[in-house]
């Protein structure tokens, strides 16, 4: 495995997510202040939007407009050219849980998971659904009996969605039909499968890993953020690991491809995901390291 050096871009945030390449900057949602933020060129951020249910995925219409997951109204928000926020989707029918994690295609379709179940209260594990939110904000369920479908990327051509499967112990793929709707789930590396077990601990015990954020390179391989190692994972298809940086003792929650030349691996990291210690304390961080691979597909 590669020897990384990791430097810091920001700190003395809550919980950081959703971090995006956009227009030369790196954006990023930080749960428990509820803010979307963007670091410029020169390292000063700018507060974009404040979003009172907590900000989860970002993605972008393709007249530049941003949409933010808002995650506990479980709804999808609109952020106009003056800057106000509207409602773009409500989809809170179509989770199990909280909405979190988006990519949004090149068309403007928004795919949006969500926690299945009440993870932070303790509840058992319960599979969910991906809503595709359309360019009108319809939205509809186009997968479904995932577990706690988290980060998503598009492939370059449009074709493929990747879905990692938290507490799955794998990342799964779907053929994007042209009305956006999904084909059938495709095991795109698997590790075992955990079935019906309710217990998120005994989930976590079992699997080889843990996969929160996602990203792609111009390779075909895949960072996994692997929330419970205290690492991001490359993978290939099929589910060889090809490399991997570590951010002991804090874990990686969120990961992103970014930079001039897109070879820039952004990494959210914080001590761990419980919500009562993160809203309570300003751990969370962002770090990054050059990788050799740069990013491809969405976002």
């Amino acid at each position: 495995m590669t020897e990384y050096t990791l430097r810091t871009v920001v700190d003395g945030y809550s919980y950081l997510e959703g971090p995006r390449w956009h227009d030369g900057r790196l954006w990023f949602a930080d749960f428990y202040t509820h803010t979307v933020n963007a670091v410029n060129a020169d390292g000063s951020i700018e507060l974009v939007a404040t979003v009172p249910h907590q900000p989860s995925g970002l993605g972008w219409l393709p007249d530049g407009r941003l949409l933010i997951v808002s995650m506990k109204d479980r709804k999808v928000l609109r952020q106009e050219s003056d800057g106000t926020l509207v409602e773009h989707a409500d989809i809170h029918d179509l989770c199990g849980g909280h909405a979190n994690d988006m990519v949004v295609d090149a068309q403007g379709r928004a795919y949006v998971g969500n926690f299945g179940f009440d993870l932070m209260g303790g509840a058992p594990h319960e599979h969910t659904t991906v809503v595709l939110v359309d360019t009108d904000g319809s939205a509809s369920i186009v997968a479904d009996g995932l577990s706690f479908p988290n980060g998503m990327v598009i492939t370059p051509d449009g074709s493929t969605l990747l879905v990692n499967e938290l507490f799955g112990n794998r990342i799964s793929a779907f053929d994007i039909h042209p009305d956006g709707t999904l084909g059938e789930r495709i095991e795109w590396a698997g590790y075992g499968d955990l079935g019906a077990e309710p217990d998120v601990g005994t989930r976590l015990e079992a699997a080889t890993i843990v996969p929160d954020g996602l990203t792609l390179d111009a390779e075909g391989a895949v960072w996994i953020a692997d929330a419970a190692n205290n690492r991001a994972v490359r993978i290939a298809k099929g589910g060889e690991i090809l490399d991997e940086v570590s951010t002991a003792p804090d874990g990686v929650f969120a990961v992103a491809l970014g930079g001039d030349d897109g070879r820039t691996l952004f990494l959210c990291v914080a001590p761990n995901f419980d919500e009562t210690e993160r809203t309570a304390t300003r751990l969370g961080r962002m770090l990054a390291t050059e990788v050799d691979v740069p990013h491809a597909g969405r976002p």
